[in-house]
């Protein structure tokens, strides 16, 4: 199989939270965040960081997302050794946004556009989910709005549920990182059943509530017992945040995937919305600096452009400039 060697793509695809309290590894959110790849063919790879916060990321083909471009070619049977490739991300790294998934979906969408759309999303979401680990931020920013997925380590299954129209997003992100791994060594080895059969029942319920568009039911279902009382060690305030959001305005409020970010679903007409923010804050700054974002669900995935010869004087930074906002 042949791909067009002259081709260049941007791709834009959207930040995520993942777990939602109880859903962990399992539900997943879209966010109005965004990153964005530049990808095309080259004599020699060139990769360039666009923005702050991009510090240590790799510009040679330990790139991950060189690495997962090549996945896509060689799965397609299509040879495309040498790549131009562009990034740009207001996705904060290793904040529990969903940078490294970002990246990932990214790259994918990216590298199957090169090669034909070759590969079907339900593909890509497999191939997504084993280089993450779990399908949670992927499965968001592949398909957008609200993802109910599993992982069995050979098949990832997925059911998108569409957002409320009203439902909002609030984070509050501190200013230090939190590793995913950091984050989740300090997990348990192991769970009671009754912490077991809490978490179901509350995940059960969260679904229900989301899909049914019963707001009013998430301060009820929003209640981990499995990830977050073992993570509040880690980031000083979020036992506050999590007993006594919703007495502030919040419809519920969670760890955002590993952290450190807290997040806070709100009803859109909710007059206490500043409320809610100063209280997160405050919360969070009695420790760390921190800011706060209001943020919409994503209702769609990947956004691929493919670039034609009259564009070629477009620069990867005019291309993307006025959609930026972070």
């Amino acid at each position: 199989m042949t791909a067009d060697q002259q081709q260049r793509v941007i791709v834009k695809v959207p930040a995520s939270t993942a777990n939602l309290g109880p859903g962990f590894d399992s539900l997943g959110m879209a966010l109005s965040l965004f990153a964005w790849i530049e990808m095309g063919a080259a004599e020699r790879t060139e990769i360039v960081l666009h923005g702050e916060g991009m510090d240590g990321i790799p510009t040679d083909k330990t790139n991950l997302v060189y690495k997962v471009a090549q996945q896509v070619f060689d799965e397609a049977g299509v040879s495309i050794p040498e790549l131009s490739i562009s990034m740009y991300s207001e996705i904060p790294l290793t904040r529990g946004l969903g940078s490294s998934a970002s990246a990932i979906v990214g790259a994918l969408a990216a590298a199957n556009r090169l090669a034909g759309d070759a590969l079907s999303r339900e593909r890509l979401f497999e191939i997504a989910t084993r280089l993450e680990g779990h399908p949670d931020n992927v499965g968001a920013s592949l398909y957008g709005g609200i993802i109910v997925a599993a992982w069995d380590g050979e098949r990832a299954a997925a059911i998108r549920l569409e957002p409320h129209p009203e439902l909002e997003v609030l984070v509050a992100i501190p200013e230090f990182h939190l590793s995913t791994d950091k984050a989740r060594h300090a997990l348990p080895a192991g769970y009671s059943k009754a912490d077991a059969v809490y978490n179901v029942g509350r995940s059960s319920l969260l679904v229900a509530a989301l899909a049914s568009g019963q707001l009013e039911m998430i301060r009820y279902a929003m209640q981990d017992r499995l990830h977050q009382p073992y993570r509040a060690a880690l980031i000083p305030g979020m036992e506050r945040i999590l007993a006594e959001a919703t007495e502030h305005g919040a419809l519920g409020a969670a760890l955002s995937g590993a952290g450190p970010t807290m997040l806070a679903l709100v009803d859109r007409r909710s007059s206490r919305k500043q409320e809610l923010e100063q209280f997160l804050l405050d919360s969070l700054r009695q420790h760390n600096p921190a800011e706060a974002r209001w943020l919409t669900p994503c209702l769609e995935g990947p956004v691929v452009t493919s670039l034609d010869a009259s564009q070629a004087g477009t620069t990867f930074m005019e291309w993307i400039k006025g959609e930026i906002t972070a």
